[in-house]
């Protein structure tokens, strides 16, 4: 290997790990529209994930303008519905259990310290129910994000296929950050996938995985100073030698 070789290997490993490393979960964004050709730029970049037997079994939705408030408000004004009558829980149920039903340590305590450090970021105490509410359904607002993504696949699809979809994810949260943009991919809004189906136009024989957040984070908003912590490779990985 030559030296320029050397040299441009190193400026795309350092170019790779600073995309990866600098993406984060935004949780309040700019009203900085985004192209659409950025948008399909992306998603292009991201259609590269693999995929079992090269399936490729992801759809998504973009949401922007008007389609985009007029979800915000249906789902919104659910999330409040839902709020003063807990009976209507039977209503909004998720395709597919995302959060395990029983939790346990250590995952119960990384939720636990995830939760809290962004609450007390935003001085949110326990039992400050109206607090904790409003902060819940940011989320149904996309953050303030301009463009709001959906993802689905087919029912008749296998695990494995959520597994492919979650690597096109990744490319999608990548491909943004390369351009200077950011997300919040959000297992928030699958309560609501009576409202959202529809809305989008999706078949009945489609499962909604998540939605997602893109746009431009609104750097000095407290919110995004948030860093969730990261265990060391010595914790998840063990040796076979």
């Amino acid at each position: 290997m030559n030296q320029t070789q050397s040299i441009d290997q190193a400026v795309v490993t350092a170019a790779v790990d600073a995309t990866i490393t600098s993406r984060r979960s935004i949780r309040a964004f700019t009203q900085q529209q985004v192209p659409r050709e950025t948008i399909q730029e992306i998603l292009q970049v991201a259609s590269r994930a693999p995929s079992g037997t090269n399936t490729q079994p992801w759809k998504v939705y973009v949401l922007q303008g008007q389609s985009r408030q007029t979800l915000v408000d249906k789902v919104c004004a659910a999330h409040n519905a839902l709020r003063a009558n807990p009976a209507l829980i039977s209503e909004f149920q998720e395709a597919y259990d995302y959060y395990p039903e029983k939790w346990v340590s250590p995952y119960i305590d990384r939720r636990r310290e995830n939760g809290w450090s962004l609450y007390g970021l935003l001085d949110i105490g326990k039992g400050d129910k109206d607090k904790m509410h409003f902060q819940h359904q940011r989320n149904f607002q996309f953050f303030d994000a301009p463009v709001g993504l959906m993802f689905t696949i087919d029912r008749i699809m296998g695990r494995g296929s959520m597994l492919d979809t979650g690597m096109f994810l990744q490319n999608v949260m990548l491909a943004a950050r390369a351009r200077g943009l950011h997300t919040c991919p959000q297992a928030a809004w699958n309560g609501f996938t009576s409202i959202i189906l529809p809305h989008i136009g999706a078949g009945t024989d489609e499962m909604l995985l998540c939605g997602m957040a893109l746009g431009y984070a609104a750097e000095a908003d407290k919110v995004n100073s948030l860093h969730t912590p990261r265990e060391p490779v010595t914790k998840f990985t063990r040796w076979l030698e």
